[in-house]
């Protein structure tokens, strides 16, 4: 049964989104926490069994650290990754048991080394496709080099931004960094409505920065 209160928190907690999103729209993508709906699907790799790591990019708020969290059951290790202070701050008050870091996404196989973690097991996204840079190391291989080889990457997308240029190379460059990608249905609930894209069985990477003007597909 939702309470008054469970609204109130959910309230708050959109304000606080909203706030941070217009402070600091590139840091913060979204104007609003994702839905349960979507984090069930973007935390579907997180395996019952063993002692998975996983690694959380761009959490906001722990919208799928709290799911994550709770597939764990205080089993294996979970790194999340933000770059927002102030978001990461409330992170690790919410869920004390995650190792919070503010960084960049790019950071993760140094973090995971530096726990002396090895590769991750799965890795979740909460990242919007323009944080991704084009120039530089791909952050689609830095992640696939940052796991095992039966490890799983997830990363959500908005519905209505499928088809804009910076999507389409995204995906292009996933295809390219993994054996298997798989786009799932429309989470409808999810506001705005999002998919998620679970990418399995990372391949050889290490492309080069896409030139100036390159065309996409």
């Amino acid at each position: 049964m939702t309470t008054r209160v469970d609204r109130g928190d959910a309230a708050a907690e959109r304000a606080r989104f909203l706030g941070e999103f217009l402070r600091d729209p590139a840091r913060t993508a979204a104007p609003a926490p994702s839905s349960r709906a979507l984090a069930e699907i973007v935390c579907a790799p997180v395996s019952a069994p063993g002692d998975p790591v996983v690694g959380e990019l761009g959490p906001g708020t722990g919208a799928f650290s709290a799911l994550v969290q709770e597939r764990l059951g205080g089993r294996g290790y979970h790194l999340a990754v933000e770059l927002n202070p102030r978001l990461a701050g409330l992170l690790c008050r919410r869920h004390p048991a995650i190792d919070v870091v503010v960084a960049g996404a790019a950071e993760l196989p140094a973090l995971l080394a530096e726990r002396g973690l090895g590769g991750a097991d799965v890795v979740l996204s909460g990242l919007p496709w323009a944080a991704y840079p084009v120039t530089g190391p791909r952050l689609t291989d830095v992640i696939a080099g940052s796991l095992r080889p039966d490890g799983a990457f997830t990363q959500f997308t908005y519905v209505w931004s499928r088809w804009a240029p910076p999507a389409r190379r995204q995906h292009r460059w996933l295809r390219e960094a993994f054996e298997e990608v798989v786009a799932s249905r429309t989470i409808w609930p999810n506001l705005p409505p999002a998919l998620v894209y679970l990418a399995r069985r990372p391949t050889a990477v290490g492309h080069a920065e896409e030139p100036a003007g390159a065309r996409l597909p």
